[in-house]
């Protein structure tokens, strides 16, 4: 059963800086760009139609955007990190 779920739902290595945050939102990024691949997928086959398929992308584009909100990812400005270093 691992075999299947594997092969269904790859998961690549994580090289960025290790913090728990963003391994979250690593795997939801990873999870939604899956998603939008199977979806591509069945719009291109027929089995849904364009306006379809992008309600459902635009719906897993909220979901990550919520995400990446509630980890906190992002919210410290490139400028506050620069002058942190520079004490």
């Amino acid at each position: 059963m691992d075999h299947k779920t594997d092969f269904l739902y790859p998961r690549g290595r994580y090289y960025g800086q290790v913090k728990p945050e963003n391994l979250v939102f690593n795997a939801n990024l990873q999870e939604f760009a899956q998603r939008v691949s199977y979806i591509c997928n069945l719009e291109t086959a027929g089995k849904l139609s364009p306006e379809e398929s992008y309600e459902k992308i635009r719906a897993l584009w909220k979901q990550l955007k919520r995400s990446k909100q509630q980890l906190g990812i992002g919210s410290q400005s490139f400028d506050n990190k620069n002058n942190a270093g520079e004490s």
